[in-house]
């Protein structure tokens, strides 16, 4: 006797993760590929977190001035209640989220929509940066972007912090961060410390 998967008719969703260094272009592709659901006739929702408001309070802002509308969120829950009917579901600055965005990202993702994620890798420290590295561990596709070196030229993989403050959440843009290699970024670190000694 044969038994049809219970699954046949479902549509599956999955989860994207766009991740990089400052001024590396996650937000650019984030909206590239949003744009290009929209042109397909998909329903789209966009969300970023309330407390950035660098470029405007509602809208995903790239570095180029690209921009889409997006809901202001505080909590990852609140993107469930924004889900019906939705096919595409992009969330920009994910690493300002809490930890249970993965949680939710993956229950959007087994309720048949496509979730697309932008957000830091690594905090200024170089460590891994709020629910990105869970993000990565449970995402199908994965996208990792590269700045340009500010001293070198070559690829950035850090976001070097220009002031001298310790809290891991600053926003800011070139005034306070630069895009830096492995090696600048290390050079830049010890340079640091030799000047607070």
């Amino acid at each position: 006797m044969f038994l049809e998967p219970h699954f046949k008719q479902q549509r599956s969703g999955w989860i994207e993760v766009i991740c990089g260094s400052m001024f590396s272009g996650k937000t650019e592709e984030l909206i590239r590929r949003l744009k290009r659901a929209k042109i397909a006739n998909q329903k789209v929702e966009i969300f970023k977190p309330k407390l950035d408001t660098r470029y405007d309070e509602q809208k995903v802002v790239s570095h180029d001035s690209n921009f889409l509308l997006s809901t202001p969120i505080s909590k990852s829950v609140q993107i469930l209640a924004h889900s019906e009917d939705v096919n595409v579901i992009g969330v920009d600055e994910a690493q300002f989220f809490d930890t249970d965005l993965p949680k939710h990202c993956q229950e959007l993702a087994l309720k048949g929509i496509r979730v697309i994620v932008a957000g830091l890798d690594m905090d200024f420290k170089g460590q891994p940066f709020g629910p990105i590295p869970h993000l990565l561990a449970v995402a199908e596709y994965i996208t990792k972007v590269h700045a340009i070196c500010q001293h070198c030229g070559s690829l950035a993989t850090h976001s070097y912090r220009l002031t001298s403050t310790d809290d891991t959440v600053v926003l800011g843009e070139k005034d306070i961060y630069e895009a830096r290699c492995r090696s600048c970024y290390a050079m830049g670190n010890i340079l640091d410390l030799r000047v607070k000694e």
